[in-house]
């Protein structure tokens, strides 16, 4: 790529990820909107709905977040009545994030959802696999420069 392609906004591939990743924002605004969750408060819930009784701290690193951008998340689910915090009679600074009856009963209206953002990716499955290895390998590396 020569000096005149280098900072050309269309040749940043941070640009295409941020793009599809503003795209996938707004499908699946429209996707969670009948199950009352946000795209963040999905993530939550997706991760509880595989291991429930995290802890806030573990939560968070699955995600990603720290905990001033997942405080809010949880203290909005927890007052939809989907989970519940509670703190460790151990260890006073511990609190654990668990799904209620209602959190955990979403899961089952939730389990089109993963079906239908792959329809309207245009993507095969398998096509959809290599993207989401290529994308974990670039984060790996990403990280390790850090």
């Amino acid at each position: 790529m020569g000096d005149g392609e280098l900072l050309r906004l269309d040749a940043q591939v941070c640009f295409a990820l941020h793009a599809a990743s503003r795209a996938f924002d707004a499908r699946y605004r429209t996707e969670l909107r009948p199950l009352g969750l946000t795209y963040p408060q999905y993530l939550v819930m997706l991760v509880l709905w595989e291991a429930d009784g995290l802890t806030v701290k573990r939560l968070g690193e699955r995600l990603r977040l720290d905990s001033g951008t997942l405080s809010p998340l949880l203290k909005r689910l927890e007052t939809a009545g989907l989970v519940e915090r509670r703190r460790s009679r151990e260890d006073e600074r511990s609190v654990s994030v668990h799904l209620t009856e209602a959190g955990a009963a979403l899961r089952s209206r939730a389990l089109d959802v993963p079906r239908r953002m792959l329809a309207s990716t245009g993507l095969s499955p398998a096509e959809l696999s290599d993207l989401f290895h290529t994308l974990q390998r670039v984060t790996d590396n990403l990280d390790a420069a850090v």
